[in-house]
């Protein structure tokens, strides 16, 4: 089935104070997000009506905002409940939500400290990212060339719009190879996320996963590493370098997109959706679902 463009949908988005009709909503061409990247977003997922975990996303859109010197016209409160109206409003059971804020047009110079910030909440149905069959079966990803940036060389603690163009790339070049996604490494060698997404490794039924120094520590990661700990799986975060992967026996993604999607290859390497992964997949949509 053929997904209906973003800018050709109904409803509403909730726009700087207001809700304004889904295809009116748009920003002047020459707004400062848009050409020097001073933009934040959060995705948050709703399961049966229910926001899962939205105060640590919206906590955490605030914290970029402050990271790109982005100041957010409202304070967190006002944000959080404004975000449960634009749901009830879009009568989304089981969705996604974009929070989006962004710099102004009123100056375009790389500096524009004054300039005014903006804050939209968008609201939509969307199904789990990966088919249920692709699920079942795991996915495919190849190693990017593109790597994780330094943080002295880049807000790596913001969900910041810039940094995602890498993830991009990457993600448009493994799949011209015939892959789902791809793995990035770190400036520094060591495996770090896949484009979009928190990666965890499975050996001998012990949980590993890199330690987020350079990208988010995922909300949707710490939930599964909560779930871990509470279901005795020893959880060990590290830095590991690509031959980690070798002897490994289970390997998946996590994320407010992906939720938990396993992995059946990396590159050459093939793994199995084992039970680890099963109970980790059960125990979290138990979680989300109560």
């Amino acid at each position: 089935m053929q997904m209906i463009p973003f800018d050709k949908r109904d409803g509403h988005i909730w726009v700087d104070g207001f809700f304004k009709k889904w295809n009116e909503s748009t920003v002047h061409i020459l707004n400062h997000g848009l050409h020097y990247g001073s933009c934040v977003f959060e995705g948050i997922r709703i399961y049966n009506g229910k926001i899962f975990k939205l105060d640590e996303h919206i906590e955490r859109l605030f914290r970029s905002a402050e990271l790109l010197d982005l100041k957010i016209p409202y304070d967190i409160g006002e944000v959080k409940a404004v975000t449960s109206t634009i749901t009830e409003k879009q009568k989304v059971k089981n969705g996604y939500i974009r929070p989006v804020a962004w710099r102004g047009s009123e100056k375009m110079a790389i500096s524009a400290l004054d300039a005014s910030t903006h804050l939209a909440i968008a609201a939509w149905s969307w199904p789990s990212y990966f088919s249920p069959e692709k699920i079942l079966g795991g996915i495919r990803l190849t190693t990017s060339k593109w790597v994780r940036p330094s943080p002295n060389s880049a807000p790596t603690d913001s969900k910041a719009a810039g940094l995602y163009m890498i993830c991009s790339l990457s993600k448009h070049e493994a799949e011209k190879d015939g892959f789902d996604d791809a793995l990035m490494l770190d400036y520094r060698g060591f495996i770090a996320e896949a484009t979009g997404a928190n990666i965890f490794f499975i050996k001998n039924k012990k949980l590993y996963t890199p330690i987020p120094d350079c990208f988010l520590n995922g909300i949707t990661r710490q939930t599964v590493i909560d779930i871990a700990k509470k279901l005795n799986i020893e959880v060990e975060e590290d830095h590991y370098k690509l031959n980690f992967l070798e002897d490994c026996d289970e390997v998946f993604l996590t994320g407010t997109a992906v939720e938990i999607t396993p992995v059946n290859s990396i590159d050459n390497l093939i793994f199995n959706v084992g039970e680890t992964t099963k109970l980790l997949i059960n125990e979290f949509n138990k979680k989300v679902n109560s």
